[in-house]
């Protein structure tokens, strides 16, 4: 059996992968809250484990994998969405929004990352189809002294549980003193966190021992793995924003509720993304979602490919130049291929780069190495492992590229002209029409070099003719 090393957030170490039973390995992602569209970094943690899933079922078998990953479909984001809509003039109930919003969310985020190429997980369970699973958990909880009820809230005794702070590698004092956490009179300590919240007339909610109200985060993730994979299992990921406080308070009520479990026995984070080396934001104006991409002309295939020359570990910067990369690499490699047959497996080098703690970046190089070989069979076998070069993926590709030679030729002679006019007025409205239709435009003493951009529309120069 191929080994397969991963890096464990907890103890800090790469580790071999040993399942609990070979037979079942099971992994567990958080999954997004559904209130809108995906963002560019909700997607990275996708990709990466969309590749570990593929790697888990090429080693072990397809049918010996089971893949969770969640939807929070009860939450504060979602409630102020719907009552947004309410409050624009919608007369129907709220519940009935927060259904409407969360159904249309979850078609979108299927819709986007099916476009990536993502597998989707076995079971994708939704938080409030596991209402009672998380009241039996809270009760039980409260009977072992892990948690309390006070003022119609339940909360997490956080130093009932001797462990807590070892994933991110911190005591509870020092979060004390250094992170931002809610203080409410009802708490015993600062750190407690709540486990279900009273709910109002206007929100939605489930009847329970200490009212009406509803489930808090954490308890949510804790509750469906235990249903779907028990209370021991082989994976746990997400991105390393949940680290703390998410995660760690997923382990602290998991082994307090199933001591006799070990919860997750490996945890993967992924790092962060920017765009253009900054960090993502609304206020920077470079903030997108994966429906802005894809509308804009970046095949899901390309933004996969980008994701993947990054380790999952290392932040991940997206930039233009990137796709454009990205782009121009998978249309030469798709011409290579076409009408290949793939090889019966994967060429080693790629399968033991995946398996070195899911080194897609070296898995790329293989495939750089495999193409520029001739290996066209285990080129086409192993970029399939990485999700690459598949038929569902390969729409994009079709589509002819128009020949810029024409452009080129026009935007050359007006630059000759206005090297000796010195009047620019129409190099720089050549210039304009040709960013607009997604070209890179590219000058210099050489001449003049047009290149298709991940964004790229013929039909739009097309129209300019």
């Amino acid at each position: 059996m191929t080994d397969i090393q991963l890096y464990n957030t907890r103890t800090r170490q790469k580790q071999r992968l040993e399942p609990l039973d070979p037979a079942n390995v099971r992994m567990y992602v958080c999954g997004p809250t559904v209130y809108d569209r995906a963002h560019l970094g909700n997607a990275r943690p996708v990709v990466v484990f969309d590749v570990l899933y593929r790697l888990l079922r090429h080693v072990y078998g397809a049918d010996h994998v089971t893949y969770v990953r969640n939807f929070t479909d009860v939450d504060d984001k979602i409630n102020a969405a719907a009552l947004a809509r309410k409050q624009a003039g919608d007369p129907r109930p709220l519940e009935e929004l927060i259904r409407e919003r969360t159904e249309e969310t979850i078609g979108w985020y299927h819709a986007d990352m099916d476009a990536l190429g993502a597998l989707r997980p076995g079971q994708e369970p939704r938080a409030t189809e596991f209402i009672g699973a998380m009241i039996a958990m809270i009760e039980d909880l409260i009977a072992k002294g892990h948690a309390y009820a006070a003022e119609g809230h339940v909360l997490f005794r956080v130093r009932s549980y001797k462990d807590y702070g070892a994933l991110s590698g911190r005591s509870v004092d020092d979060m004390i003193a250094g992170a931002r956490v809610e203080v409410a009179p009802f708490k015993e300590d600062p750190m407690d966190f709540v486990l279900w919240k009273p709910s109002d007339d206007d929100l939605p909610g489930w009847d329970s021992p200490w009212g009406r109200g509803r489930p808090g985060w954490h308890i949510e993730c804790s509750a469906m793995s235990f249903e779907l994979l028990g209370p021991s299992f082989d994976i746990h990921g997400g991105g390393i924003d949940l680290q703390f406080p998410h995660h760690e308070n997923e382990i602290a009520q998991s082994c307090c509720a199933h001591p006799e479990g070990g919860f997750a026995t490996i945890w993967l984070h992924n790092e962060m993304l920017q765009v253009e080396g900054k960090k993502m934001s609304k206020s920077l104006g470079n903030f997108f979602t994966v429906r802005d991409l894809l509308e804009q002309g970046v095949p899901g295939e390309v933004i996969r490919f980008v994701f993947l020359s990054t380790h999952y570990r290392k932040p991940m910067d997206w930039t233009a130049e990137k796709a454009r990369e990205a782009e121009a690499t998978l249309r030469k490699w798709r011409g290579l291929v076409a009408g290949i047959e793939p090889a019966p497996s994967p060429a080693p080098e790629v399968t033991e780069a995946l398996c070195d703690d899911l080194n897609t970046a070296g898995a790329i190089a293989a495939l750089h190495r495999l193409a520029g070989a001739g290996d066209l069979a285990g080129l086409k076998a192993s970029a399939g492992l990485l999700g690459l070069l598949g038929e569902d993926l390969g729409a994009w590709a079709d589509a002819p590229v128009a020949d810029l030679g024409g452009w080129a030729e026009r935007l050359a002679a007006a630059r000759a002209a206005a090297m000796d006019s010195k009047d620019f007025a129409e190099v720089d409205r050549l210039k304009a029409l040709l960013i607009g239709a997604g070209v890179e435009v590219r000058m210099s003493k050489a001449g003049v070099e047009l290149v298709p951009g991940a964004g790229f529309d013929p039909a739009r120069l097309e129209a300019l003719e």
